[in-house]
């Protein structure tokens, strides 16, 4: 039994066991490869031991080829899948740098007697790095202690007032004097009556008048003497020996900072970079002695395009690959202005984890950011793909056609494709597909436009 079907010079015939065989006019055969109809229905016979029924000159078209199902190629298939935009993947390229770099120096001018640190040396925060010579220094300091023990002294006597011993000479001494002025008052007395007599001279009454005059000039003196060491110190002396023992503790101060100023101590913690001098060098001011790099939160500088930026948050955990290792990273500042040169905006990603720290400033760091693309395409296994001419790209789509007892064939068409975006194993491609095409996705190299195919699951 047979059914049979014609699309164009084809014709596809079914036998009564289910096999599908093609007939091919025989002008499409090469001359060495034609075979009669009597002779293929001899095989036919000869392998399926069944016979045609009504296979007759009028009802078989002369000079063809039969196709037995079991030469029609088995392919394995996958429908294509519609898409209208991808994710791109786009790197961005950087590099790592540390967060503080420091070229470490004195503040005041000597000779380096200590540098405790090599290159490569870890340090922490408040290391002594290296010292200059402070034994002048040191004198000054002790000088200006003595005199400050000087002054000090004064000011305890001054804050505790005369002793009772020294107001005790200086009553007396008040005492002493007064008890004068009264002998001179005597003598006064005596002379004025001899004067008036005429016994004496007028000099001579006149120089005891005089005497009496000095006693009671020292006797003022002598009173006020007492009042003062009986009132005690004075406010303003207190103050002024007060003001001298703090100019002292100034200059002190002064010479210990310039001590201190004397020894380099780490700002943060890191890594000497270089060591600049050895000991017994003279230096200068500022002169640079060594170069300390932070390296304990390595941060990662990397130009994004300003296009990019609304993607990327503040704050947000990103990973960064350096070298053959992904790190994860956090975003702590997006800079504001735009390089001029590579029209980018900087992002800076701080190194998280314990593994920052072999990190070395100067490496290439990578940051990927996804990018959606907008276009229109299919995706299709990358093994669906077949090289045509001139470079493009083809894929096989199968094409149902009907036979007469309502089974379907499928013969192979070729649609030229462009590839758009590759992504692992699949292509996004455009071209003549259609949503609802199946490509050949397995051993398109045994496949030729035209031929017969049937899928396999």
């Amino acid at each position: 039994m047979k059914n049979e079907s014609n699309k164009g010079q084809d014709t596809v015939l079914q036998l009564n066991d289910g096999t599908l065989v093609e007939i091919v006019p025989s002008f499409k055969l090469k001359k060495s490869r034609f075979i009669p109809v009597s002779a293929i229905a001899l095989l036919v016979l000869s392998v399926s031991g069944l016979a045609f029924v009504g296979l007759n000159s009028t009802s078989t078209p002369k000079n063809v080829a039969i196709t037995p199902r079991k030469h029609i190629v088995p392919v394995k298939t996958q429908q294509v899948e519609a898409a209208t935009s991808y994710q791109l993947l786009q790197a961005y390229t950087g590099e790592v740098a540390a967060m503080r770099v420091s070229e470490l120096g004195f503040e005041l001018s000597g000779k380096v007697v200590k540098l405790k640190v090599d290159r490569g040396d870890r340090v922490t925060t408040g290391t002594p790095l290296a010292q200059l010579d402070t034994s002048d220094l040191e004198t000054q300091v002790q000088e200006l202690l003595a005199r400050k023990a000087q002054a000090v002294a004064v000011l305890e006597e001054l804050k505790a007032g005369p002793r009772a011993e020294k107001i005790a000479v200086a009553r007396a001494q008040v005492k002493q004097i007064e008890q004068q002025l009264k002998l001179e008052e005597i003598k006064h007395a005596r002379r004025k009556d001899l004067y008036t007599q005429g016994a004496i001279s007028r000099e001579q009454y006149e120089e005891v008048a005089s005497s009496a005059n000095v006693l009671l000039e020292r006797l003022a003196a002598a009173r006020s003497e007492l009042n003062e060491l009986l009132a005690g110190t004075r406010k303003e002396q207190i103050a002024a020996q007060q003001a001298v023992v703090k100019q002292l503790d100034a200059s002190i101060a002064q010479i210990k900072i310039k001590i201190a100023k004397s020894t380099i101590k780490a700002p943060f913690s890191g890594m000497i970079a270089a060591r600049r001098l050895d000991e017994g060098t003279v230096v200068n001011a500022g002169q640079a002695v060594v170069r300390l790099v932070e390296n304990t939160k390595p941060e990662v500088e990397i130009g994004v395009p300003v296009q990019l930026i609304p993607q990327i948050q503040l704050e947000s955990k990103q990973k960064v690959q350096i070298g053959q290792k992904t790190y994860q990273s956090k975003v702590s500042s997006i800079l504001p202005e735009v390089n001029l040169t590579t029209r980018t905006r900087t992002v800076v990603l701080t190194l998280e984890g314990s593994r920052a720290q072999s990190v070395a400033p100067g490496q290439i760091a990578r940051l990927t950011i996804p990018q959606t693309v907008r276009e229109k395409g299919y995706w299709v296994p990358i093994t669906a793909l077949v090289r045509g001419e001139r470079g493009l790209w083809s894929c096989y789509a199968l094409k149902a056609e009907k036979s007469p007892d309502g089974t379907k064939s499928y013969r192979v068409e070729q649609h030229n494709v462009e590839v758009l975006h590759t992504q692992e194993k699949r292509v996004l491609v455009r071209g003549t597909l259609q949503p609802s095409d199946t490509v050949i996705i397995d051993g398109t190299q045994r496949i030729v436009p035209g031929q017969l195919v049937y899928p396999t699951l």
